[in-house]
């Protein structure tokens, strides 16, 4: 009752200091395309391109990041089809928003793939007059010939959906169609789709996502479609989804609906002909797969009842399930250890697939079950790496597996489940001269006494002196993990450059599973910006920079990150970019999707949530007459995620305070600010030549 009390009054306190949205002078730039905020963006990118590409040296970094984002000789992202070829969306010079394609694995084997265009998207855009981003397709087990097409405006999250037929390689007369919607579409059979979408303006959650599930048949008209599962509008999350189960011949073995809660929380229903049952399931807990009659679940919550901890990865009989759904009785297929955290779960044929991290860094295991007990080999793959399932076959136990790591190019590996060497597939050449650098973990002291691992990249003899310019990036949230990759921008652009980089694991991420995550969360949430600080003078301690040669960089969750950083510390920084960031995290929760990330932050609405929310929110935090660093904002105006206002309303708020900053808004893009190479390229030469000017002159 007394923190209740105190957080009462905490937030009234800063309330009576800062503008609450009831009073915000700046909510007219919410509306995404209005033509004021427009207008605003478009002179605030006069005002501050000219200042970054009129530098002498931007049009070098834009060659060179332009080169690297066009290459051909980059490694194609292909997956299995339902026939055992592969299938690959690429970008170019001359496919700049893309082609959808296709080519046998042994053609693609022989290092001279034989490529056929499925769907070529900027010749889509070109008879059609629009601006497409591909988004995936949905096809249909187990030939894959049928696919759902999903077409976004700008790189929006909403897409048009539309049938097509990778035989004729032509969308599909008459057949299954939803115009632009934050939709969730399964197939269930050739003629029947489960879909949840916005049927009328009202069936959206106040984040903006579907709540409604209705099973459609080819032909029939959306509002025909038969309702079989409903949430609520004031439902958290992203929205219900379906997850169907097949068997590896493509047969649907079980229907499930998710009802989320709020991020991480959430229901689930089997649906039996028409009718959802209530699965006993914890809420934080999530579906990964079926196989060989076993339900995989992974559990981001302990379950004492049965005998579970945070992190273990489980499985039920699925006819059990199906039995007696209310009463559940899971078998434990993997407990990870205190360092370890399972990342990818996959299924080909006959094997259980997981990836792991352990001290963040990569591994894959195979399991078999035998005997009612599963069994693992750790399959031969390169160690200190991030390890990724791209892709796995039902046609057999083959694995198309990515590793990456800080200095070696990414590798592409064909892998064999069910035993035997794995194969590399194709390397990247090298994008800069990673033989000049070195990557070392290191382990900084937050507030709290836990220690959080960081990696440094940097040149061989580095010189602890206190004056290398250097990057720190992290983003500690959403259970995502910050582990090795390889960048040949950062390394051409930056650290050829004389730059050190600095990636650090933070809490809020799933480095160290849900633990670490959930160490992070709502009420908590200062522990996640405690470790980003404790990093931070860590490299300052240890003499790798100093302050005016130490720049942050993070986006969307970690653009929250660096506005935290500017509004608490910006002593110890002197470049600071902000891309499509959360910033006003008293209004976040009716800006855009932001009610989705409730079960992340807490609720503005409740008041001990609140009083945390205004401890850091970097809206209500910035003040005037701070040492802040000239900072880099930049957003999207297509963002339907997080939402432009967000980077808008900081700019605006720098502006009205008097200091001066740099803010550039793509105008397409989506949360990934580029919707296509070109835009990439540009927006990596100005994040670079920004840092040059504000750590390197």
């Amino acid at each position: 009752m007394q923190a209740r009390l105190i957080a009462t009054v905490l937030a009234g306190v800063f309330l009576m200091g800062a503008a609450a949205p009831d009073n915000d002078p700046y909510t007219w730039m919410e509306e995404i395309e209005g033509a004021r905020a427009l207008d605003w963006a478009k002179a605030e990118n006069a005002r501050s391109l000219p200042q970054l590409q009129n530098d002498a040296r931007y049009a070098g970094l834009y060659a060179d990041a332009l080169k690297i984002a066009t290459a051909k000789d980059r490694i194609p992202n292909v997956g299995f089809g339902g026939d055992g070829s592969l299938r690959d969306y690429w970008q170019d010079a001359e496919h700049v928003r893309g082609v959808w394609r296709t080519a046998s694995l042994d053609s693609y084997r022989s290092g001279n793939p034989d490529w056929k265009p499925i769907l070529d998207i900027d010749a889509l855009s070109k008879t059609e007059n629009a601006n497409w981003v591909w988004k995936g397709a949905d096809c249909l087990r187990p030939d894959e010939r049928y696919c759902l097409v999903n077409l976004s405006n700008g790189g929006k999250d909403a897409v048009e959906i539309r049938e097509f037929d990778t035989v004729t390689g032509k969308f599909v007369d008459g057949g299954f169609r939803l115009p632009e919607g934050k939709h969730r579409v399964d197939w269930l059979d050739k003629d029947t789709l489960l879909v949840a979408t916005d049927w009328t303006k009202a069936d959206v959650t106040t984040s903006g996502y579907p709540f409604i599930a209705k099973i459609l048949k080819r032909g029939q008209k959306l509002a025909d479609a038969k309702q079989v599962f409903t949430g609520t509008r004031d439902d958290g999350g992203y929205g219900v989804q379906s997850i169907v189960l097949h068997d590896a011949a493509g047969k649907v073995q079980a229907v499930v609906i998710q009802r989320p809660l709020d991020t991480f929380n959430a229901e689930y229903y089997l649906l039996v002909g028409d009718r959802p049952l209530r699965l006993d399931l914890p809420k934080k807990s999530s579906i990964q797969g079926y196989l060989d009659g076993r339900l995989l679940v992974s559990l981001e919550e302990g379950w004492d009842a049965k005998g579970m901890k945070e992190g273990d990865l489980v499985d039920f009989d699925l006819a059990a399930v199906k039995k007696t759904p209310g009463a559940l009785t899971p078998s434990l297929v993997l407990r990870p250890t205190e360092s370890q955290s399972v990342e990818d779960v996959g299924t080909t044929k006959t094997r259980l697939v997981i990836t792991l991290l352990d001290n963040v860094k990569g591994q894959v295991l195979s399991f078999q079950r035998k005997g009612g007990a599963w069994t693992s080999t750790k399959l031969d793959l390169p160690k200190d790496s991030t390890i990724g399932i791209a892709s796995a076959s039902d046609v057999d136990d083959k694995l198309i597996v990515n590793v990456a790591s800080f200095l070696t190019p990414n590798s592409q590996w064909l892998a064999d489940a069910a035993g035997g060497k794995p194969v590399e597939l194709r390397k990247l050449p090298d994008r800069f001269d990673a033989s000049k650098f070195v990557v070392e973990q290191a382990w900084a002291t937050s507030k709290d006494g836990t220690k959080v691992p960081y990696f440094v990249v940097h040149a061989k003899g580095l010189k602890l002196d206190g004056t290398n310019p250097t990057l720190l990036n992290a983003y500690g949230g959403f259970l995502v993990s910050q582990s090795p990759s390889y960048s040949g921008a950062l390394g051409k652009l930056w650290l050829e450059k004389g730059g050190v980089f600095v990636v650090a694991n933070i809490r809020g991420g799933g480095e160290f599973g849900p633990r670490w995550h959930n160490a992070g969360l709502k009420l908590k949430r200062m522990a996640v910006y405690d470790d980003f600080f404790a990093v931070s003078q860590d490299l300052i301690d240890r003499k790798i920079t100093n302050p005016k040669k130490l720049g942050i960089m993070g986006g969307s969750n970690g653009g929250l990150l660096m506005g935290v950083a500017l509004t608490k510390h910006p002593e110890l920084y002197n470049a600071i970019v902000i891309q499509v960031p959360l910033f006003d995290m008293i209004g976040y929760d009716h800006i855009g999707a932001g009610a989705s990330w409730i079960g992340e932050y807490g609720d503005p609405k409740v008041p001990e949530e609140r009083a945390m929310l205004m401890t850091y929110s970097p809206y209500q935090n910035l003040k005037p007459g701070q040492p802040y660093p000239r900072v880099f904002i930049e957003t999207s105006t297509k963002d339907d995620r997080v939402h432009p206002a967000h980077a808008r309303k900081a700019a605006a708020r720098l502006k009205e305070y008097g200091y001066d900053y740099l803010y550039y808004e793509n105008i397409d893009g989506g949360h990934a600010a580029a919707a296509n190479l070109n835009e990439r390229a540009t927006r990596q030469a100005l994040e670079y030549t920004y840092l040059m000017q504000r750590l390197m002159d």
